[in-house]
C-alpha cells in the first residue's frame, strides 16, 4: 500500500519536489490557499506590465497524479498524524490523515509590528499584491492628472517608496524607472517631472547579500537614474499618506510598497514543532524536523524559507528552496534510507537594476551591464518550469518592447 505524503504549500520547495516525488511509491496530497505555483523572480516585472501576470504560474492541478485542496493549514495533531485545515471560502475545517507531512509553506512579509505597515503598505510577495500594485501605480497617474491640483498635490501622488534594499526592493524600483522612462514620458507627458522614486533601507547600502563592487555600482546607476536611496532610515510610523521616520522627518506618498524581509507564517508559530530565534524549523541535512535536543522526527520534514539547517544557514532564496525540494524528493524516492546528505549547490545571484541593465553575482564571475541583462533574462527563462511559461514570457517582453506597458485599469 502506497504511503501518503501531505504537502503544505505551493512554493519553489513544494513544486519541486510533488513535481520530481515518485508518485507510483506515494500518495500526494498539496494543500495551500494558492492553487498555483509562482515563478517569484520575475513577480517584480508584473508590478508594471513589463510581463503579464499569468505568465510567470502554473496551475497545481497540471502536476500528474496529486490531490490539491485549496485550503490554511491552521496546526499539526502530532500524535494522531493529523493536519488540521480550514477551506479558504467557506472556512470550513476538516482533517487530513497522513504517513508523511512534508512542511513547505514558505514565509511572509515582516512588517515588525510598525504602525499602519500592515493597513497602508503594498506588499509583494503574491501575484495578487503585484496586481493591487500595477492598478495603484495607474491610478496615481490617473489622478495626478486631474484638473485643479497643485504641483505639490501633484509630486505627492507621484512619489512612489520602497521600503527594502533587498533584490526584491531593487528590481521594484528599477521597474518603476523603466516604466518613466519607457512610456510615461509618452502617455503622461506633463507629469514626468512630478514623478520621484524613493528607496528607505535600515542600513548602510543595498543589496547586502551581493558583492561589495556591485552593490556600489548599483547605487551609481540609481544615482544616475533618480532614484532617491534614504540609507539608514528607519521607519516609525505609516499613514495614509505619509511615512514618518526616526529621525523625525516626514515623506508624502502616492505608493508604498513594504519589502523589507520575512517572518514565519501563522501555522509555523501555532505548529507546536520547535523553532529557532526568527521562527524557522530546524531540521538536519536529511530535512527531519528537529524533535528534541538530538532527536528529529522520521515522518515530518521541512523543505524552504520555512527552515534553517542544524549545520548552518543557507540564504532564503528561490534556487536553495528547489534544490531541498528536489533533493527530498530523491531521498524518497530512495526509500528515505541509505542517501547522502543535502548540500547547497551556490549557483550565484542576479538582479534587475533598469535600463537594461543587470547584476550576476556568481561564485566564479561577477557581471555588470547590458551582456549580464540578456545572461539574466536567459537564465529565467530557462528557469521557468513550463514551456507555455517560456513562450509567454517571450512574448510579453516583445510585445512591451514593441508596443510599450499597458496602462489599462480594469
Amino acid at each position: 500500500m502506497k504511503k501518503k505524503v501531505v504537502i503544505p504549500g505551493t512554493g519553489f520547495s513544494a513544486f519541486s519536489f510533488a513535481k520530481k516525488i515518485d508518485k507510483k511509491k506515494y500518495d500526494i496530497i498539496i494543500i495551500s490557499p494558492r492553487n498555483h505555483f509562482l515563478f517569484t523572480p520575475l513577480l517584480p516585472s508584473t508590478t508594471v506590465g513589463t510581463i503579464e501576470f499569468r505568465s510567470i504560474i502554473e496551475p497545481i492541478r497540471n502536476l500528474d497524479n496529486i490531490v490539491y485542496h485549496q485550503a490554511y493549514c491552521k496546526n499539526i495533531d502530532i500524535k494522531s498524524k493529523k493536519i488540521v485545515c480550514e477551506d479558504n471560502d467557506t472556512k470550513k475545517i476538516f482533517e487530513i490523515n497522513y504517513d508523511y507531512l512534508v512542511i513547505a509553506v514558505g514565509e511572509v512579509t515582516n512588517t515588525f509590528k510598525i504602525e499602519g505597515v500592515k493597513e497602508y503598505s503594498f506588499f509583494l510577495k503574491e501575484l495578487a499584491d503585484a496586481r493591487k500594485i500595477r492598478t495603484k501605480v495607474i491610478d496615481c497617474f490617473e489622478n495626478a492628472s486631474l484638473p485643479g491640483l497643485s504641483e505639490e498635490e501633484k509630486r505627492n501622488m507621484l512619489r512612489f517608496v520602497v521600503c527594502g534594499g533587498g533584490p526584491t526592493g531593487v528590481e521594484f524600483a528599477a521597474e518603476m524607472h523603466d516604466f518613466i522612462e519607457d512610456d510615461v514620458k509618452k502617455k503622461y507627458k506633463e507629469l514626468e517631472k512630478y514623478v520621484e522614486v524613493v528607496l528607505i533601507e535600515a542600513r548602510a547600502g543595498i543589496l547586502a547579500t551581493f558583492d561589495k563592487k556591485l552593490r556600489e555600482y548599483t547605487m551609481k546607476i540609481f544615482k544616475r537614474q533618480k532614484i532617491k536611496m534614504m540609507m539608514k532610515s528607519f521607519v516609525f510610523k505609516v499613514s495614509d499618506k505619509k511615512i514618518f521616520l526616526m529621525d523625525g522627518s516626514e515623506l508624502s506618498y502616492g505608493l508604498l510598497v513594504w519589502v523589507t524581509g520575512n517572518t514565519s507564517t501563522d501555522f509555523i508559530k501555532n505548529s507546536g514543532l520547535m523553532l529557532n530565534k526568527q521562527g524557522k524549523l530546524f531540521t538536519d541535512n536529511y530535512f527531519h524536523v528537529k524533535k528534541e535536543e538530538e532527536s528529529y522526527y522520521e515522518d515530518i520534514f521541512a523543505v524552504g524559507d520555512c527552515t534553517v539547517l542544524i549545520s548552518g544557514e543557507i540564504p532564503a532564496t528561490a534556487q536553495v528552496a528547489q534544490q531541498e525540494g528536489f533533493y527530498l524528493a530523491r531521498f524518497f524516492n530512495a526509500g528515505l534510507k541509505n542517501y547522502k546528505p543535502f548540500k547547497f549547490r551556490n549557483l550565484g545571484m542576479l538582479a534587475y537594476i533598469g535600463d537594461h541593465k543587470a547584476l550576476a553575482d556568481l561564485p566564479k564571475f561577477k557581471g555588470t551591464g547590458f551582456k549580464t541583462f540578456v545572461f539574466w533574462r536567459s537564465a529565467y527563462l530557462t528557469k521557468l518550469v513550463s514551456l507555455k511559461n517560456k513562450i509567454l514570457v517571450v512574448f510579453d517582453w516583445t510585445k512591451t518592447f514593441l508596443f510599450g506597458r499597458d496602462v489599462s485599469n480594469f
